[in-house]
Formats: structure tokens, sequence, C-alpha cells
């Protein structure tokens, strides 16, 4: 019997620790903690609530756009405005690009290290490769003479010494299973994938002005302005550009990414059966079809107990968050579950000191996440949440997607409650959402063409005309999962701001019922063949794509005030 901790544990975004009680080379059980404090929702208190979104879209550069997106849906739920058309395209838009880049850098160069195996890429055959990369894709890079390129780059690379992020990786593990010839494939495709996501990405500098963190988000709409005879606006150059820049990113994800993907998983049939968790699934919907959010691409729903035979209605006065296990105290006692209007942010670090080598205590609190539960029950959120509800939903291009890589595999849609299944979902989800992109440019050129150029409604901009209090709920499908912004604005100003993110849902310790979180659980059943080099925990806690910026930020533990930020 082994407890062994991982921390930090690294290719994820923020600080995350993770440990594990290992009995007979497998996982017995696990505890995720969060290791900085989230402050944003205190920063919140007191400000004007059409200004919340360029608050919180600074919770996290990597979810750029997200919270932005969340923040003025909640506030304008919560005064009742409807945007226009154009605006509901172009935010659409906008996530679209947001989340095929996000997944790629994903699988490439978060995640794919823990099957890819660098090291032995350099005794690969560069003629070899080209084989078989030209046996998966007509991808144009694909020559024995570009692949030997590659090498001789990684191999000039690791001679220098300077390994950066990739002298403590675990090569020549057991668990790599990865032949050299598909490990030179995949650090190949990883450079170019670095290329890559920066291509894609001028969508935002296009619609957002920037990225990361946008600035053309409005509480009613956007500003992004569209004007078919200024330069300066969304015109019909504009509009082709768009549709290149989709058309680029497409031909990557189709001819690359998903036969990596697929060549990939074909040598790892075991971890379809590993890392199943909790088998509990939500989705909030993401990609409104109308601006009365009443119909969505992929839609809204819960699946409980790994049953796809029964979509259940998402209703977010279900959500609610305990702080049992967590460093922070509820007015009313910690044993109790609140619903984010009623969210209180009290931080109360009771954990280790310095050197923090100490391991969680029976009973304790142990992470700055709270332990968020749908209707009593702990969720799994995420690309494989969004693909299942789907899928059990019978939305055609996801269903036929899943299909087609499950039959490519060879197995079954058990398969898809699992480590492999979360790292495959995010492919499916990346390949359908670029099937869909020139669809949605189309349908904002035609709605240009017939002259409405509106992109924002202001009807209720003037603050005189808000009720004296409200209540919204903002919902959000991040490229991570679930995300919900609740407001509870008073004369005027916010008077309570929560959020309720994915890595939130996914990386909660324990409830008050001891439940574990969704890492937690998946984790366990992990087989370890050396727990000094745990890397088939990584595979798990990584098919996840933990982002810790938007679960936790920074506070000091003596409460001492840090800095004041004034607006004037």
């Amino acid at each position: 019997m082994a407890k062994i901790a991982i921390d930090p544990i690294t290719r994820i975004e923020g600080h995350l620790r993770i440990e594990a009680q290992v009995d007979g080379n497998t996982v017995s059980d696990a505890w995720s903690t969060g290791t900085m404090f989230r402050g944003m929702e205190i920063i919140l208190r007191g400000r004007d609530p059409r200004d919340a979104w360029v608050f919180t879209q600074r919770i996290c550069g990597v979810c750029t756009t997200v919270h932005a997106g969340t923040s003025v849906r909640a506030v304008e739920n919560a005064l009742g405005i409807t945007i226009p058309y154009n605006a509901n395209v172009l935010r659409n838009l906008i996530e679209n690009a947001q989340f095929v880049q996000d997944h790629v850098i994903h699988f490439y160069h978060l995640h794919a290290l823990d099957w890819v195996d660098i090291v032995s890429a350099l005794s690969a055959d560069p003629a070899g490769t080209a084989k078989l990369q030209q046996s998966i894709s007509d991808w144009p890079l694909s020559s024995a003479t570009y692949f030997k390129g590659v090498q001789d780059r990684v191999k000039a690379f690791v001679e220098s010494g300077q390994l950066g992020p990739f002298a403590n990786g675990y090569w020549g593990h057991p668990a790599y299973k990865l032949p050299p010839e598909a490990n030179l494939m995949a650090v190949a495709h990883y450079l170019e994938a670095l290329d890559w996501q920066r291509k894609i990405i001028r969508i935002h500098a296009l619609l957002g002005a920037k990225n990361p963190h946008l600035q053309t988000y409005l509480v009613g709409g956007m500003a992004t302005p569209i004007d078919p005879n200024s330069q300066n606006a969304i015109n019909a150059d504009k509009i082709a550009m768009l549709k290149t820049w989709f058309a680029e990113a497409r031909g990557f994800v189709e001819k690359v990414y998903i036969p990596d993907v697929l060549a990939v998983a074909s040598f790892y049939k075991d971890w379809a059966g590993i890392g199943a968790g909790l088998g509990n699934y939500l989705s909030y919907g993401e990609f409104p079809l109308d601006v009365n959010y009443s119909q969505f691409f992929l839609p809204r729903g819960v699946i409980l107990a790994k049953d796809l035979s029964k979509v259940l209605p998402m209703d977010h006065q279900k959500v609610a968050e305990y702080v049992t296990h967590s460093w922070y105290d509820y007015k009313g006692g910690d044993q109790n579950a609140l619903h984010p209007w009623d969210g209180e942010t009290q931080p109360h670090y009771t954990g280790p000191q310095p050197p923090y080598d100490q391991m969680v205590g029976e009973g304790a609190k142990y992470s700055w996440l709270k332990a968020p539960r749908y209707d009593n029950t702990p969720m799994e959120v995420g690309p494989l949440s969004r693909m299942l509800v789907a899928y059990a939903s019978g939305v055609k291009p996801v269903k036929d997607t899943v299909d087609f890589v499950l039959k490519s595999l060879g197995v079954g849609p058990e398969a898809l409650f699992s480590t492999l299944g979360r790292t495959a979902a995010r492919a499916v989800e990346a390949l359908v959402l670029m099937q869909a992109a020139e669809g949605w440019v189309d349908a904002l050129s035609e709605n240009i063409k017939r002259g409405d150029l509106k992109v924002h409604n202001g009807e209720k901009w003037d603050p005189a005309t808000w009720p004296k209090e409200a209540k919204g709920f903002g919902f959000f499908e991040a490229p991570r999962g679930s995300l919900g912004h609740w407001v509870w604005i008073k004369d005027g100003a916010i008077q309570n701001y929560q959020c309720v993110v994915p890595s939130t849902w996914n990386g909660s310790p324990r409830d008050a019922q001891g439940r574990r979180g969704a890492w937690e659980e998946a984790v366990v059943g992990t087989p370890v063949a050396d727990p000094e080099r745990p890397l088939e925990i990584l595979r798990t806690v990584h098919s996840f794509d933990p982002c810790m910026a938007c679960s936790v930020h920074v506070t000091d533990t003596t409460g001492r005030e840090m800095l004041r930020v004034r607006v004037k």
C-alpha cells in the first residue's frame, strides 16, 4: 500500500495536486486539491453588472471568451434582454473557433505526451513514418524527407540538454505502446499544431479585436460593427476571410487531428475500459440556434448512470455547492449546499503549511475548489458529456461521427465511458463544429444581404429602466464543460455574483456525503505500473483538460489587502 502525491500536475492551466492511494498497482482512492483561491466573486460586488464580463473574462486567458459570454448572458437573463440575430451568430462563430483551437491544443500540447514517447521518435525510420502517414490521410506533409527533418530537429533539441517542459517526462515508461514511427508522426504534428492554432485564432482578432480577452462583448449583443460599405466593419471581404480561415482549420482537423486520434487510440484500446468515473453527465447546451435560447446545436440535458436511453431536462435551479471539504465557511454551516444565487465566498484556509508535503487527513478540508452538485448528485462535465447528450438526443452530425469513430476502432458505445472516450469526444466535437462553421458564416452573410445590420439591443441599457432587484443565470458550454454565472442585481449594482466552472465540477473535493468529484472517481481503478512514475494517473486527469485558473485565484492567507482597484 502506498499513498503518492503528484504536485504540481503539469501540462494543465493552473495549480493542481492529486493524491492517490495505490494498492496492488491499482488506485484505490484519490483526492483532488486546487491550491489557489478564486476571489473574482468578491471583486465584482457593488460593480455595474454591465461591466462584469470585462472582469470575469480575466479569470482565465486559456478559456478566453467563455466567461465574457456567460456573464453577458447572465445579465441579459436578469434584465430580460434579447440580443439581435447577428450578435448571436457572431458569438457562435467566436466560440466555434475557441472550441476547436482549444481541443487541438489539448490533444497535441497537453495530453499527447501521455501516449507519445518523444525519445522513441529518435529511433524511428522516417520512411516508415511516411508510409504510416500516407496510409491514414492525404495530408501533404508526409514525405520521408519531411519526417527526417523533424527527427533531426528533435535530436538537436534533445542533445542541447535544454529540454524545458520535457525534462521530467516519463520517457521509456512501460505504459507507452506506440511504435517509434507513430511517435515521430505525432511529434511532427505536435509542431505543426503550434502554427495551426495561431492561424485559426485570427478569427478572434477579426470578430473580437484581439486574443486573448476579446473586446467586443456587450450586454445586449456585440460591439462588432457590420457595414457592407465600410472597410472597418464586417463586410463581404471579411465574410470571405472567415470562410477561408474556417476551411483551412477544417482541413487540419479532418486530415491530421482525427486520423491521429484514431491511430493513437488503436494502440490503447484497453483505455476504453479505464477512467469511466461517475457515469453522470451534464450539459447546459451551446451554440443557440435562436435568440430565445429555445434550440441548441449541442443540446441541453442530463444523463445518469450511463443510461443513454434517457436524456433528462436540465434545470439550473438544481445546482448547489458544498464546502464541507473546501477551504471556505458558510454562515449556515458547512454541511449544507447553497444554490449560487445564495452562494457565499468566505475563504478560510486550514490546510497544510510550508513545505506543503502533508497528505490529506481523514475528514479534512483539502481544496480551494467547492463541490458543485446537480440535484445533489456529482456530475462530469465537458466534451464527453456534450457528445453523450447530443448522441443520446439523436443529433445527426454527432451520432454519425461518433458511430464512425466507434466502428473505426472496433468498439461499442460502452467505450465512450472512459479516459479514451473523453479524448475521442474532443476530436468528434472539433470535427462536428468545423463542419457547422461554414453554414453559420453563410447565415450571417444572408442576414446582412437582407439589410439587417443590427448587432446590439440598447433598449434596457439605462439602469433607470431596470427593476429594483433582479436575478439572472448565464450558461455556457466552455471547451472544458458546463460553465454557469449567477448574478443578483440590486439598486443597479451587483449584490452577489457566483461562478461555477467546469473544473470545479470535475475537480471538486468530496461533499457532505463523502462522495468524490469526477477526477477523484475517474482515477480510482487506474492501473499504475510504477508508483514512482504515475503516467497512468496523468492520462486520466489530463483527459479532463483541467483549468485551475478558472476554478481558483490567489489571496493572502492572513487577510491582508494586496490590491485595491477603483473605478472612476
